[in-house]
Order: C-alpha cells, then sequence, then structure tokens
C-alpha cells in the first residue's frame, strides 16, 4: 500500500492481540447484563443491543441491521425500538461505561488498574484514534462524539471502542466489495477456525441453523467452501482479500500513531488481554467452526 509506513500486517496483529478483545469483555461480561437488568431491560440480547446502538440515539431495527451488518433482522425487531421503552440511550451509554468500569478491575485487578502502563497504553490508543476519519462511519463518528472518560482504564476502553468501530465501519465497506452477505460474511470467518461457533451465531446474532446451511450452501457454489465446509483455496484467498481492504480502510489511526507507538500499544495491551483471557474474559465455546 503505498505510503504506509509500518511492517506489514502490524495494524492488523494489534487490532486482534490488543485492541478488539479488550473492548469486547463488555459483550460477555456478567456486569453488563447487571447494569441493564437494575435498569429493567432483562434480555441479554436486548441489553448488548442497545448498549452498542445507544451513541446512535434511539434508533430501530433497520438501522442496526445497516451499520452493524451480521444481525438477523428479526432478532433485531424483537427488541428495537422496543427497548427504548423501557431505558433512554443516555441511561444505556452510561451503564455500558459503568460495566465497562465493572468488568476491567474484575478482570485486571486494581493493580493493574491503576498502573502506569495501563495509563500509557490508555494515551497510546487515544492518540491512534486521532487518525480516524469521520466520513462513512457511522459507528465510529456516532462514539467519538461521547466525551472522554477521566479514569485510565475509561479512557483505554473508549479509546479501543473507537478503534473498533473505526475498522468494523471499514470491514462492512470490504464485505460488499468482495460480495460475502451477513451469513455468508459469518460462516466464512467462523470457517477460519478465528470466528464464532455456530451455537453462539445463533444465540447472539439471530441466525437460525437453516440459515447457515443455505449460506454454507451457497458458499460452496462459488467455491469458497468445500464439501466439508472448509475453505478452498480460493475461500482462503478471498478471506484475506478482505481482510487486506480491511486494513486499507483502517491504516490512518496506526499510520498517525506511529511503528514505535503501534508496537508499544500492541506490547501493553496484549500483555492485559491475556490477563483477561485467563481471568475468564470469554467462552470457552465462543470460537469454533459453523
Amino acid at each position: 500500500m503505498p505510503g504506509m509506513t509500518l511492517p506489514p500486517q502490524a495494524a492488523r496483529r494489534a487490532w486482534h492481540a490488543a485492541i478488539n478483545p479488550l473492548h469486547a469483555t463488555v459483550y460477555f461480561s456478567p456486569d453488563t447484563f447487571k447494569e441493564f437488568a437494575a435498569l429493567g431491560v432483562r434480555s441479554t440480547s436486548a441489553a448488548n443491543l442497545a448498549a452498542r446502538s445507544a451513541a446512535m440515539g434511539a434508533v430501530g431495527p433497520g438501522v442496526v441491521a445497516a451499520t452493524f451488518y451480521n444481525y438477523s433482522h428479526e432478532l433485531l425487531s424483537r427488541h428495537l425500538p422496543a427497548v427504548w421503552e423501557t431505558i433512554t440511550p443516555e441511561q444505556a451509554v452510561a451503564a455500558r461505561y459503568r460495566a465497562a468500569d465493572a468488568t476491567l478491575r474484575r478482570l485486571l485487578g486494581e493493580e493493574t488498574v491503576a498502573s502506569a502502563e495501563l495509563a500509557e497504553a490508555a494515551e497510546l490508543a487515544l492518540r491512534a484514534a486521532e487518525g480516524c476519519t469521520r466520513h462513512a462511519r457511522p459507528l465510529y463518528s456516532a462514539h467519538a462524539d461521547l466525551p472522554v472518560p477521566d479514569a485510565p482504564h475509561l479512557r483505554l476502553w473508549h479509546a479501543t471502542t473507537l478503534l473498533r468501530e473505526h475498522r468494523g465501519d471499514g470491514h462492512v465497506v470490504a464485505l460488499l466489495a468482495v460480495g460475502l452477505d451477513p451469513v455468508e460474511a459469518l460462516v466464512s470467518h467462523s470457517a477460519t477456525g478465528k470466528g464464532m461457533s455456530g451455537k453462539w451465531l445463533q444465540d447472539t446474532r439471530g441466525w437460525t441453523q437453516d440459515d447457515l446451511d443455505a449460506a454454507k450452501d451457497r458458499l460452496r457454489g462459488r467455491g469458497v467452501l468445500d464439501a466439508d465446509s472448509e475453505l478452498t483455496e480460493d475461500g482462503r484467498a478471498l478471506r484475506e482479500r478482505l481482510e487486506a481492504e480491511t486494513d486499507r480502510l483502517d491504516a490512518a489511526p496506526y499510520e498517525h500513531l506511529g511503528a514505535e507507538g503501534l508496537a508499544r500499544l500492541t506490547e501493553l495491551g496484549g500483555g492485559f488481554v491475556l490477563r483477561a483471557v485467563k481471568a475468564g474474559a470469554f467462552p470457552a465455546d465462543l470460537f469454533g467452526k459453523a
């Protein structure tokens, strides 16, 4: 990619190892569901949908289907806009930050939360986020309108949220460019061994087994999957084109941070993620073939 100064795939490695997993701890945290249940939202699906979409306001299923990309509209329609009759978007945003506070304290420990290393990681991640752009980035842009918290661990979580949604918005563009619909995107990702298992795709994204099987059939017809639902050589090449285009669209924040800062953020954030994983941040059966 012309003009790039970072080592190849350095930003992708940082995002997968140190940025996205730290942000994603809230999606599986009992603290999230506790905070939302206290406000009257007792469905875990409704809580997660409200938490992530609240920065955009009291949106309905259409907006969320478009911006989240890979959720079933039927699932979304069960909870949106009904959840906004129970809580306001402002309450949802506040509850999410309270959940992030409790989650990071529980997973990382008070000593790590108060450490100079965590504060350093927060400032590095915020510096990277300065390089993000708003145009055609609806989820990033909505979260970028939220104030930056004062506490270092919440500053770090806020920054990882911005970086996660910035890459995610670009990833949606790349998915459209390579011609993967929402279910095909999920199934082909699962086939890499790095995506969600079929159980979690059904539980969290709202797709049925019939939906997953139909997507596999379509991908076999395109030569992306083989008869055993494994990626073919063409399928692996398609997934790499997808990730490479996502990298290109997401290069700006990491170029802004620079190679040295990115390496340090990867080192620090990766250590925090490993600590969180060891503390049980994610379900044991989360990843696997669909």
